[in-house]
């Protein structure tokens, strides 16, 4: 097969890395690609959300799959580019419609979606711009801290956890009134705080049958014991040892098969990655976020362990086909720590040369925010995801870390405290 992947960050360079292992692979092609891309594909220097462009590329290079990484073409309707375009309906694509990508476009719609289907959430309410002090009354019913959401797409950074009143009333200003995410908070959602710890689960779906990918953990803040601002991802763990059968067998039951019911009964043909952001609470799951696509820096710790052939199963679920599919799974540990540019999610310089790569290197890199010119060098906030492999969570932090240290480039900057807060649950 000749097979597209839209993307340019460290969730495209894995599905990339874990596709060029596939005897199915005939030519390899990613837009716009990174650093790391380079050495397994062929880039082309394309934006993501340019239908146009892709479609020339798609007809020229005879492409006979398109894998969608990141959640914005999603939204915008390239699958609907695809299944609308005479000359492109024989190509299948891996991810939803714009309808089925609406779980992670709209907040609002995603929790209109779970109360419709009874899955368990945080009680809410939505407000519109031309309804601040309507939210700001809904506050005064609530206990702290506050969760604020904008409705659309915010790059991972739309909802924002207030401790206070006074915190909670002035991020509602500045979403409704001052348009701090611009379209993406003309909308916001308030709901209750669930005290919890989160994860992610995963499956793979062609609309009638899933499979349940590994579940992970990612760390969102920048600062160590989770400080500072929001990023889109600091680094990521699976499995993750909270959760255990038992409570996975209920995330099945009360989350994953209505989701997947409720998508048939508002007719949405749902063929890709579903991300469920759940809250355990106690020994129960609570749904928090849909994401249309795999989770970012998920990928880099979870698609190392998936042992069967990934294109195999997005070729499968992209044609209907999963149910003729099994799934297997590395039993190991991995961790993925994020090598990101200083002052990152704030100002920070590019164009740092990377150097280190592959001196004694047994943890695997994935490239995000890289470009190759006359060298390596960093052209993004978050530059590389580092991911180690090993028999037990401890082994494969060691591996990770000791990765770490081996690439440079001025301002590196990473968290040394990823999965550590995981380990007093498998010395119970």
């Amino acid at each position: 097969m000749n097979v597209l992947v839209i993307g340019g960050g460290g969730r495209e360079h894995a599905i990339a890395w874990k596709i060029k292992q596939s005897p199915l692979l005939r030519n390899l092609y990613v837009v716009p690609g990174n650093g790391g891309t380079k050495s397994i594909a062929h880039n082309i220097s394309i934006a993501v959300d340019d239908f146009e462009q892709i479609k020339t590329q798609a007809l020229d290079k005879s492409i006979d799959l398109v894998v969608v990484g990141p959640e914005a073409p999603l939204v915008k309707g390239i699958k609907d580019f695809f299944q609308n375009d005479e000359r492109l309906t024989h190509i299948p694509v891996f991810g939803p419609d714009s309808k089925g990508a609406n779980l992670e476009g709209s907040k609002d719609w995603a929790k209109s979606f779970m109360e419709k289907y009874n899955i368990p959430t945080a009680p809410y309410k939505t407000f519109h711009k031309k309804e601040p002090n309507k939210a700001l009354e809904y506050l005064e019913n609530l206990t702290p801290p506050y969760v604020i959401k904008a409705d659309g797409l915010a790059a991972g950074k739309g909802v924002v956890i207030c401790h206070d009143k006074q915190q909670a009333h002035s991020e509602l200003t500045s979403m409704l009134e001052h348009d701090k995410f611009g379209e993406a908070s003309r909308k916001v959602v308030i709901e209750k705080f669930l005290e919890g710890i989160e994860l992610s689960v995963f499956v793979i779906t062609d609309g009638s049958d899933y499979k349940i990918l590994p579940s992970a953990k990612d760390y969102k803040r920048v600062g160590e014991g989770d400080t500072g601002l929001n990023t889109g991802g600091m680094g990521s763990i699976s499995p993750v040892p909270f959760a255990g059968k038992d409570f996975m067998d209920k995330v099945e039951q009360r989350i994953i098969q209505p989701t997947i019911k409720g998508l048939q009964e508002e007719r949405i043909d749902y063929k890709g990655f579903i991300f469920f952001g759940l809250m355990k609470v106690d020994d129960d799951p609570y749904m928090i976020e849909y994401n249309a696509r795999m989770g970012d820096p998920e990928a880099e710790s979870i698609i190392p362990r998936i042992k069967t052939d990934l294109l195999d199963l997005m070729h499968a679920s992209a044609t209907g086909h999963l149910k003729e599919k099994s799934l297997a799974i590395d039993p190991r540990h991995s961790v993925s720590v994020m090598l990101v540019s200083g002052g990152y999610p704030g100002k920070y310089e590019k164009g740092k040369e990377i150097t280190g790569i592959s001196q004694g290197q047994n943890s695997l890199i994935f490239h995000a925010g890289t470009k190759e010119n006359a060298h390596l060098e960093t052209s993004g906030g978050r530059v590389m995801a580092i991911t180690g492999m090993g028999d037990s969570l401890e082994a494969a932090l060691e591996e990770t870390y000791a990765g770490c240290k081996n690439v440079h480039f001025e301002g590196k900057y990473y968290r040394k405290d990823i999965g550590q807060d995981l380990l007093k649950y498998l010395n119970k």
